[in-house]
């Protein structure tokens, strides 16, 4: 059975674009080996809170924040933090499958390209590891040339998964990593994130909320920039503690 540790810590976060204050004094933890769901209404910030997490708002531009975010221990908006080395650690995945315009191979080994990493046996090793752990590596082995742009939008995702994993992250964090795919497809993305969590801690923002009962261990409602209710998915979607998160999983908002 595996431990879980924390390997993230949210310490009374309060997140602003400008003058206009996204998150208000969230405090939370992440369970490694675990997958976390982030739910709520469009708008409650639930983009905000998974993109703090690799400081992809950072390139927003006028952004302010308040409280800590901690990763094993360390603050990662402390003046020193290395933010090439906490996206290493923390990898992304876009609601929209973003390959490059390269081969299926080039795009797994890209994260290890801008590293320095050169060695054809590492990066060989790499692409059948990351593929094989993307539930990619059946469908390509014999096409890794191709352009990623040749495969369905499905597989792109996949392919993606594979290249966050490369780099053998601590972290995946998926923003609606099915929402602009078939039903197919979503039930390959959600299979696969159940077979990540035992090698990352995963944090996934999903409007689904079917999806998020089938993949989370924990689940987090979020509404209007706070954070209302944190527990056990089965807790969450069976017997929560808030009428504002029961209104919200029984369909009366949102």
């Amino acid at each position: 059975m595996t431990e879980h540790k924390s390997v993230l810590e949210v310490d009374q976060l309060s997140f602003y674009y400008g003058d206009k204050k996204a998150l208000t004094n969230i405090s939370m933890s992440y369970l490694s080996n675990q997958v976390t769901a982030l739910i709520g209404p469009s708008g409650c910030g639930k983009s905000t809170l998974l993109r703090c997490f690799n400081r992809m708002n950072d390139l927003v531009g006028d952004i302010n924040i308040e409280g800590r975010i901690l990763l094993d221990g360390q603050d990662i908006y402390d003046s020193n933090s290395d933010i090439i080395s906490l996206r290493r650690r923390v990898g992304m995945v876009f609601q929209k499958p973003n390959p490059f315009p390269l081969s299926i191979y080039e795009n797994v080994i890209y994260g290890l390209r801008i590293a320095g990493v050169n060695n054809k046996t590492v990066l060989d090793e790499t692409v059948e590891r990351s593929l094989k752990g993307a539930a990619l590596w059946e469908e390509v082995k014999d096409r890794l040339k191709d352009s990623a742009y040749q495969l369905s939008g499905g597989q792109m995702q996949r392919l993606c998964i594979a290249r966050a994993i490369a780099v053998n992250p601590e972290i995946i964090l998926m923003d609606e990593p099915a929402s602009a795919l078939d039903p197919i497809a979503t039930a390959k993305i959600e299979e696969l994130i159940f077979e990540l969590k035992k090698d990352f801690t995963v944090l996934i923002v999903t409007h689904n909320m079917q999806q998020a009962s089938r993949v989370a261990d924990k689940t987090a409602f979020l509404f209007m920039g706070e954070l209302i209710e944190y527990d056990e998915t089965t807790k969450i979607f069976t017997n929560p503690s808030h009428p504002k998160t029961e209104d919200y999983i029984t369909g009366r908002f949102g």
